[in-house]
């Protein structure tokens, strides 16, 4: 985390799930996966996201249920520390210090108190490994020094597929190149076994996994040529006897045996899983279109779950190889984002390159992908070398009515092929449905593409750009009504336009949609759209316009240009001249559709900073250095459901959108302050239940809180006006959107409300004698009323009368009974009656 004064820069997900090979918990309920600097705890019912287990300050490298306890789980991170959790309450209960970056861990049954990690060889460099076995201290205090390193294996791979224990840890084997190498742990000896890089078809043999058989001394490994060897006899050097199955025709990518051992998963590029059935490898089950390649292969300790992890970023959980049961989507991390991020006025989730051929509507609240479109509309074929239809741009009109899209594919021997394609929403179904399809568009490459945002506008216009030299205004003709079909509209070209054979590279139009402004290399041009007449160019020092924006509000006189040598331009549209300019990397300029503010990420020394400003002030409202790691091009402000209230003048500028970028990892990260982390830690405090009180969920939600019960004159309880909590209520919002699985069973939820109305019992000697006293005190106070009172009429109104009978003394079960209503909590009642 990045602080600057009042504003930090926040991780907000998206970052990879398949990183490493996720955990299933003993009863199935639960799935473990390494996101990034937490381990993410999925409910395998439901989806959900129950628990993210924060604590490391690096990328986590491993996640492992303790063998002891498997309510807990081991977690390690290039951090240097290995963390230990209750992965039900997401609790962390010790941290141990190991002082090297852990690049894996593993855990054994037989081994305990030990864990196993691969650390890099400090005396010869990083890109040699070793396994070694750290001892964990038993002590009560929650940071440990773990210093007790004994080396296993000296030479490794930092992949954790390429290790793997069997027989519950009587031996261990590692895979590396074309080498198999097994260690015994009563023996301390290992085996090394070699096969040639090349067999005699031209395989290749190189390993890339290795699996143990869970009771028999077998070893399943996997290789590059689609391969799968089965070792035997391997505690002998000279007398070791392997078996060949073959199905894949790419790289093996994961391995695993079901609990008994009767069976053998392994999949790969192909997107199948492949079920073999031990020692009789001829039968084989196949579950296909799994979506996209198999990296990583887990059965459930019980073995009623699978779980692959594959290529795209999601996570499978299938039952016991029949049907998928359930799917984690996280923020598909392709080859690379090609279109802008983009927010969906509709869904209000962010949009961007899905997996191959899709567009992934992915919600910035939930970390969680809501679905994807399919643009490409093309079954997708996993092989390599074959150039495919790929979304390269997209763009949204303000209203979400409209989505345009470019696809594109290139083959070696062929010319370019392009389609441009206009999405029309749809209310009833709440998605995009194609409306218009356009081939070939342009002769070349299209480099931009962007809508008229007017509000005010009664026509519905797409500009495009491309290096035939070329720019195409595209305008959305009326409905026209047919008999058959009642009323369609479509799109077609209003005008082509260019300057001087010059090459257009970014488009713009102005807030209000009057002006149009192309930049042609080191010219930028201004057009009517109304007219498309040439109004003005502008010009600057040599460099060609990467990045255009016009300035909004009470700065819409400005239009702002970076170019590629590293210089940032405004010019003043009023005088047709340049305003001011400054030398500055830009590699991504973004314009707040919510106010005058403008971003500029600037690249520089390996890394990216941020400068927030207002074109008509010379001082930025915001800078930060090093932002980021790398170089960032995708960033997008996402407007606020609630405008915020700050005061700080460093953070005013996130009041009314919130700004999100994606570093070269892939990672969301987005810009917070710091009276919104204090506003949710308050939220998630009133939550917090004190047994003193006897507070339950109920009275949180409909109830008043006993605390202003106790601090009321009792005979006033009746009488009270109880004010019911706020709708907007943090607790409430947060017991109304807490999944079902979190919360506790209803019967306990019920009992707890049943419990809060009761009175607590105390010593009926005690009561009794306190019922006593009060009688006494109630009769010598009508006694001392009936002597200095005046005699009354016998013939009273009905009143006198109430007046009389409520004056009578009460025995003491009425006594009892007037005080357990007095108690009782109707504030949840008179809530109902509100509503």
């Amino acid at each position: 985390m990045v602080e600057h004064g009042d504003v930090r820069v926040v991780h907000r997900g998206g970052s990879k799930i398949n990183f490493r090979e996720p955990v299933i918990s003993n009863d199935s309920s639960f799935l473990l996966c390494a996101s990034g600097d937490c381990v993410k705890v999925f409910s395998t019912a439901t989806e959900e996201c129950v628990h993210d287990l924060r604590g490391h300050s690096g990328l986590v490298t491993g996640v492992r249920l303790r063998p002891s306890n498997h309510l807990q789980v081991y977690s390690c991170s290039l951090d240097g520390t290995v963390r230990l959790w209750d992965f039900t309450d997401g609790i962390l209960i010790k941290t141990y210090v190991i002082g090297y970056p852990i690049y894996s861990i593993y855990t054994s049954a037989n081994h305990e108190g030990v864990i196993f990690i691969v650390t890099a060889k400090s005396d010869q460099g990083s890109e040699l490994f070793q396994l070694v076995a750290v001892q964990l201290r038993q002590c009560a205090e929650q940071v440990v020094e773990a210093r007790e390193f004994s080396a296993v294996l000296p030479d490794v791979t930092s992949k954790p597929a390429a290790i793997d224990f069997g027989r519950g840890g009587e031996y261990i084997a590692s895979v590396k190149a074309q080498q198999l190498e097994v260690f015994f742990f009563k023996k301390q000896k290992s085996y090394r076994f070699f096969l040639r890089e090349d067999n005699k078809k031209g395989g290749k043999n190189t390993f890339t996994c290795v699996v143990c058989h869970p009771k028999d001394d077998c070893i399943a490994t996997g290789h590059e040529d689609g391969k799968i060897r089965l070792w035997r006899n391997f505690n002998q050097k000279k007398e070791y006897t392997y078996s060949t199955m073959h199905w894949h025709h790419g790289a093996v990518g994961s391995l695993c045996f079901t609990p008994e051992g009767t069976n053998l998963l392994s999949g790969g590029v192909e997107s199948v899983l492949v079920q073999w059935r031990y020692n009789q490898e001829s039968e084989k089950d196949f579950l296909p279109r799994l979506g996209a390649a198999i990296t990583h292969i887990v059965v459930s300790p019980d073995g009623a779950l699978f779980c692959t992890s594959h290529s795209d970023n999601k996570i499978t959980i299938i039952q016991s190889c029949v049907k998928v049961s359930a799917v984690i989507q996280g923020l598909v991390n392709g080859d690379g984002v090609r279109t802008d991020l983009m927010v969906d006025p509709h869904s209000k989730a962010m949009v961007l390159n899905g997996k191959p051929g899709h567009l992934q509507f992915y919600s910035l609240q939930r970390d969680k992908l809501l679905y994807n479109l399919d643009i490409v509309q093309q079954e997708y074929i996993h092989e390599e070398g074959l150039q495919q239809f790929e979304v390269v741009k997209a763009a949204f009109t303000s209203s979400g009515d409209w989505l345009a899209t470019v696809e594109e594919r290139q083959q070696k021997a062929a010319d370019l092929e392009l389609n441009l394609k206009l999405w029309a929403f749809d209310e009833q179904t709440q998605s995009f449905v194609l409306n218009t399809t356009i081939s070939a568009p342009h002769e070349a490459r299209i480099t931009a593409m962007c809508f008229c945002h007017a509000a005010g506008s009664q026509t519905t216009m797409l500009v495009s750009t491309s290096k035939d030299g070329h720019f195409k205004a595209w305008q959305l003709a009326e409905a026209a009504h047919t008999q058959d079909e009642g009323s369609s509209s479509s799109w077609s070209c209003d005008f082509v336009g260019s300057y001087h054979g010059l090459v257009p590279e970014s488009c713009c139009f102005s807030a209000d949609g009057s002006l149009l402004a192309v930049s042609f290399q080191e010219v930028v041009t201004v057009w009517s759209p109304s007219s498309w007449e040439l109004l003005t160019t502008l010009s600057q020092p040599p460099g060609a316009i990467r990045h255009l924006c016009f300035g909004r509000l009470s700065c819409s006189k400005y239009l702002l240009g970076a170019t590629d040598n590293s210089l940032l331009c405004c010019w003043n549209l009023l005088t047709c001249s340049l305003e001011w300019s400054t030398a500055m990397a830009t590699s991504l300029l973004l314009v707040d559709p919510l106010s005058e503010n403008i971003a500029a990420f600037c690249y520089q020394a390996g890394s990216t900073d941020l400068f927030v400003f207002k074109p008509n002030e010379p001082r930025p409202l915001f800078s930060q250095k090093a932002v980021c790691s790398g170089k960032v091009n995708r960033a997008v402000f996402a407007p606020r459901e609630e405008m915020l209230e700050s005061c700080e003048e460093s953070s005013q500028w996130l009041n009314r959108s919130q700004l999100y970028f994606l570093t070269p990892y892939m990672d969301l990260m987005t810009f917070s302050t710091k009276a919104e982390e204090d506003k949710l830690m308050a939220s998630s405090k009133q939550l917090v239940i004190d047994d003193s009180i006897a507070m339950t969920p109920f009275s949180l939600l409909l109830g008043k809180h006993r605390q202003q019960q106790e601090n009321q004159d009792p005979l006033s309880v009746l009488s009270a006006e109880r004010s019911p909590l706020p709708q907007g209520s943090a607790a409430i919002k947060e017991l109304l959107q807490t999944p079902a699985h979190v919360l506790p069973s209803t019967s306990f939820l019920c009992s707890l409300f049943v419990q809060s109305l009761l009175i607590s019992v105390t010593d009926s000697r005690e009561e009794d004698k306190h019922v006593e006293e009060e009688m006494e005190s109630d009769k010598e106070n009508s006694d001392e009323e009936m002597e200095s009172g005046t005699s009354r009429p016998e013939g009273g109104s009905v009143v006198d009368q109430y007046v009389h009978a409520a004056d009578r003394p009460l025995t003491k079960a009425q006594i009892r009974e007037v005080r357990r209503v007095k108690k009782l909590d109707q504030g949840w009642m008179s809530n109902i009656l509100d509503t």
